[in-house]
């Protein structure tokens, strides 16, 4: 088996000499906590994504949590999500008082099912989430139709979708709320970080106020150098502002996004013609109308023709110094989620079927041609040694 000799991160960033110089010019400056720097990517990532008003705050589930409270989910209510997600899309349903209600996704393209959402919706049904998983869009003319009829909000978990596309226009857009990240393993870092979108002038207030501490708006120009600005707090919010420290990182990254996402589908066109005469299932086609942002690339083992199973794959990767992630265990087959609403493993067979089978590869622009081959190599050695047919 070959061995690399040094480990290979999965999801490492590509920090480039830009933004490391910006960082010291905050930390120089004296002014590393929300200011100037934080307004400047605001502006930029709401001329980016064409939305009217852009909150930049510590993460995408402090942007999930406060779009619940702006749309105004409350105790008892219900928010139809995906069960193959990240445990925040659920839990910011969760923290907001009301109840995650799960639907299965699509086996062929892992984004939500929009026939199972519109099964599930109930008198107490307020929201949808529907999220872009790995960066492909979801179904959104048909979301969008479902909420429009049952006069549901939706809002888009963009976490994995910053450069997605559907049928021309940016997802994040449809509904709403489109909440982004920008945590370590994005594809544009400012270390911790989130952006929250909208056209709604209500909305837009309420997630500013909430993300700090509940203070008026106007406390928001304390970050200023134009005299001493007073506050009131209107609201019991929560701290959950970036820092300028993060957005030095975000105002250099946005302006490579469209390089960087390049470098990525150059890899997974790699990849996809490196695996396929292997006993997994390749990530779909990339849709023709759309834009993937190509965020994950998720192999699926064919675990029916392997001597091993997708966990002593994930072994054997990491053996390999190769660094792998699984995308996800859904939600459902936690204890946490089956504990509190019941949930038990069966309920949703697609999410079930992928949650056995799926492997994240490394991608990331940071990689070289030579960490590519790599990882080819691992994964050709390992499934050719374990596979009784081939």
């Amino acid at each position: 088996m070959p061995r690399r000799k040094n480990f290979l991160v999965f999801g490492s960033p590509l920090i480039e000499e830009a933004e490391i110089a910006e960082v010291v010019s905050s930390l120089r400056s004296g002014w590393i906590g929300t200011g100037p720097k934080v307004h400047r990517f605001e502006e930029m990532f709401r001329n980016f994504t064409g939305s009217r008003f852009a909150m930049a705050l510590n993460s995408c589930t402090a942007a999930l949590h406060l779009s619940m409270l702006a749309i105004g989910i409350k105790p008892g209510d219900e928010v139809i999500i995906p069960a193959l997600t990240f445990a925040a899309t659920a839990n910011a349903v969760i923290h907001a008082g009301g109840r995650p209600v799960l639907v299965d996704c699509q086996r062929e393209t892992m984004n939500m099912d929009p026939e199972d959402a519109e099964r599930k919706i109930t008198k107490k049904t307020r929201a949808i989430i529907p999220v872009h998983f790995a960066g492909r869009p979801c179904a959104m003319d048909a979301i969008a139709d479902i909420a429009r009829r049952h006069r549901l909000h939706v809002v888009e978990d963009c976490a994995h979708a910053i450069e997605t596309e559907f049928q021309g226009k940016k997802v994040g857009t449809f509904g709403a709320v489109g909440c982004y990240s920008f945590y370590v393993t994005k594809n544009i870092v400012t270390g911790e970080g989130g952006m929250a979108v909208t056209d709604n002038d209500e909305y837009a207030a309420r997630i500013k106020t909430l993300g700090l501490h509940g203070l008026s708006r106007d406390a928001w120009k304390r970050f200023s150098d134009k005299g001493y600005k007073h506050y009131q707090v209107v609201e019991a919010g929560f701290k959950y502002n970036m820092m300028d420290l993060q957005a030095a990182l975000g105002i250099h990254q946005l302006p490579r996004l469209d390089r960087y996402w390049q470098r990525r589908q150059e890899i997974w066109h790699t990849y996809n013609d490196a695996f396929q005469d292997l006993p997994v299932f390749l990530p779909a086609p990339l849709p023709g109308d759309s834009k993937h942002a190509c965020h994950l690339y998720t192999l699926l083992l064919d675990t029916g023709r392997l001597k091993i199973s997708r966990d002593q794959f994930l072994e054997q990767m990491t053996e390999a110094n190769i660094g792998v992630g699984v995308h996800y265990i859904a939600l459902h087959l936690h204890p946490f989620y089956q504990l509190t609403y019941g949930y038990k493993p069966g309920d949703f067979p697609n999410a079930d079927w992928i949650s056995e089978r799926t492997v994240s590869l490394p991608l990331s622009p940071k990689l070289s041609n030579e960490d590519v081959a790599d990882v080819i190599a691992a994964v050709r050695e390992i499934l050719h040694g374990h596979t009784p047919a081939l």
